[in-house]
């Protein structure tokens, strides 16, 4: 891997003003990068917007030095674990919901990392399908939770 993940958002960092560390964690196909600093808010944004933001041009980057690099995922003051946490129980209190009146129930719109926790969550659910559907305006999708038949 001639990609350098953590040095390319260190540098991002120190030249966007952000003084931070970065901790790097190698995973199965993705590679995770921790920031630690002193004003995470600035970074997470509204509903982690600057933090996706921020994702999705450090992985923009890196593919720019390295077309096989894997995909790096950023967390701020455990953000995303977090975050992923509360949609994993929104996720299963849906899906109860679904199985208890046999009615659709649609999430709100989501990108596509919040889709993926979502479907991974309730893909081996004998009882529940999900599907994507866009959401006219934006580029987010919902999902919807049904009964399998």
């Amino acid at each position: 891997m001639n990609a350098k993940p953590k040095e390319t958002l260190e540098g991002l960092l120190d030249s966007l003003g952000f003084p931070s560390t970065v901790v790097e964690t190698h995973m199965d196909d993705a590679i995770f990068l921790e920031i630690q600093t002193e004003d995470p808010g600035r970074l997470i944004g509204r509903q982690g917007q600057t933090l996706s933001q921020l994702q999705y041009v450090v992985n923009r980057m890196l593919f720019k030095q390295d077309r096989n690099v894997p995909k790096v995922t950023l967390d701020v003051g455990n953000y995303r674990l977090k975050s992923r946490d509360t949609l994993v129980e929104k996720t299963k209190a849906a899906a109860d919901k679904v199985r208890r009146w046999g009615d659709v129930v649609e999430l709100e719109p989501m990108n596509a990392y919040e889709r993926r926790i979502v479907h991974h969550t309730l893909k081996d659910d004998p009882s529940i399908e999900t599907h994507s559907v866009e959401v006219e305006g934006t580029r987010k999708k919902a999902i919807l939770l049904r009964p399998k038949h």
